[in-house]
């Protein structure tokens, strides 16, 4: 006869075997006290993404300025426009008018700064012992919100074999190149993505011209574009590129300006960050 402690083992025993998996994931959120939040919409249903929150969406502001532009005036400037013009021409002969892999792969390069530069930010602070001014927040939210371009484009959008190498390829490359421009010259750093995004405006905007002339289908809005964006359920691919557009605006805006500041003599953590800008 089992004993009543040798009963309890060989029946949870079997609850393992028969739901492991289940059991295995409550135990684990059970013994941490961390429960997965269920979080809904507004309207009740059920919040499905993990990667952002309700509270992280927001109604894009289209009514920022596209044509404005820094005109290069150091030497370095000059510099740092004509590399992205450079960068440009490749890209043009490789992706042609194929928009959707070109948006892709833009969105794996623009990433990168933001990322590199709140890291240096943040590696920075905790050397120095002082405040970033809140520019490490706002650098990593650039990051955050060009990823989410690209889990957005890859909706739409199918990438050949050799375009995911590509992007591996190119961002090894921009990675290691990025952040040794950033720790040699943040200013010029900055600045080179400014007008990146420049490009990046432009290259949106020709993605529009062919979606108005029919070249490229008007399909409906990915739902993860809907409900990052707040877009109405009925959106199209349309309303997508012109939020993703805006978000571009504001990205080169925010780099000239901390180009600028360091241009001025000044450290970034001396100006407030333009935060939760988009």
């Amino acid at each position: 006869m089992l004993s009543t402690g040798s009963a309890q083992t060989e029946a949870k025993s079997s609850d393992v075997s028969s739901s492991g998996k289940f059991k295995t994931e409550k135990e684990i959120v059970s013994y941490w006290g961390i429960q997965p939040n269920k979080i809904a919409k507004e309207d009740g249903t059920e919040w499905k993404w993990t990667s952002f929150r309700p509270w992280h969406s927001y109604t894009a502001n289209t009514s920022v300025d596209l044509n404005k532009h820094h005109e290069p005036v150091t030497f370095g400037d000059r510099t740092m426009r004509w590399t992205v013009k450079a960068l440009r021409w490749p890209t043009d002969i490789f992706f042609q008018r194929r928009y959707g892999c070109r948006a892709m792969m833009l969105e794996t390069v623009a990433a990168v700064p933001g990322m590199v530069a709140g890291l240096h930010l943040h590696l920075q602070s905790l050397r120095r012992f002082e405040p970033s001014g809140g520019w490490i927040r706002a650098l990593l939210e650039e990051a955050e919100n060009e990823r989410m371009h690209l889990m957005t484009f890859m909706e739409v959008s199918d990438p050949r074999w050799y375009e995911r190498a590509l992007v591996f390829t190119v961002q090894g490359v921009f990675f290691n190149v990025y952040l040794l421009a950033y720790i040699l010259s943040p200013r010029l750093a900055h600045r080179m993505v400014g007008y990146l995004e420049e490009e990046a405006i432009h290259s949106y905007t020709e993605y529009l011209r062919d979606l108005d002339s029919g070249k490229i289908e008007n399909v409906p809005a990915p739902a993860i574009a809907i409900d990052y964006w707040r877009l109405s359920p009925d959106a199209t691919l349309k309303d997508v590129v012109l939020a993703v557009r805006a978000d571009e605006a504001h990205h080169r805006d925010v780099n000239h300006f901390a180009s600028d500041i360091h241009y001025s003599g000044l450290a970034l953590k001396d100006v407030p960050a333009p935060l939760d800008y988009h």
